[in-house]
């Protein structure tokens, strides 16, 4: 399913679900809908919401985990989101301070054409201005070497 024709709230659960579920785990609605800022019943519809699209995984009081697709397109909203922070810090001089709010924004509109030529120009960075590391255009994440370098 492209991305685009999905919506930004599908999207924005989508890298909630990923986020909290780092560890493996699967996520509760009840931990999603604290994280997304909204009650435990819409959190609930948005699951179903998921599921129905074949981007997540529901089993009623086990929790959500999201699909392989469903993974892939949360990892195209964090790079998208982490690229945008970058250039708009580097590139337009916007504080770091700033850059998250404006990214949350165009993370969803960017096009594959400019997230290439933004990952480019920036000479294909591991990390977002905040230090979180950016998966690269295969939806890798960068590898222990270069976490631990950037680290130190």
């Amino acid at each position: 399913m492209a991305r685009a024709t999905l919506t930004d709230a599908i999207q924005d659960y989508l890298r909630e679900i990923y986020r909290l579920g780092e560890a493996g785990d699967r996520v509760s609605t009840t931990a999603l809908a604290r994280a997304m800022g909204v009650s435990p019943a819409s959190a609930s519809a948005m699951v179903k919401k998921l599921a129905a699209l074949s981007l997540a995984v529901h089993a009623p009081y086990r929790g959500v985990s999201l699909t392989p697709e469903g993974e892939r397109v949360a990892l195209e909203v964090i790079r998208h989101h982490r690229l945008l922070e970058l250039y708009l810090a580097e590139t337009l001089g916007i504080d770091v301070d700033e850059v998250h709010a404006e990214a949350n924004r165009l993370e969803h509109v960017l096009s594959e054409e400019l997230e290439a030529r933004i990952d480019e120009t920036l000479g294909f960075p591991t990390h977002d201005p905040h230090g979180d590391p950016i998966p690269d255009a295969n939806l890798e994440w960068p590898d222990e070497r270069t976490l631990r370098a950037r680290s130190s």
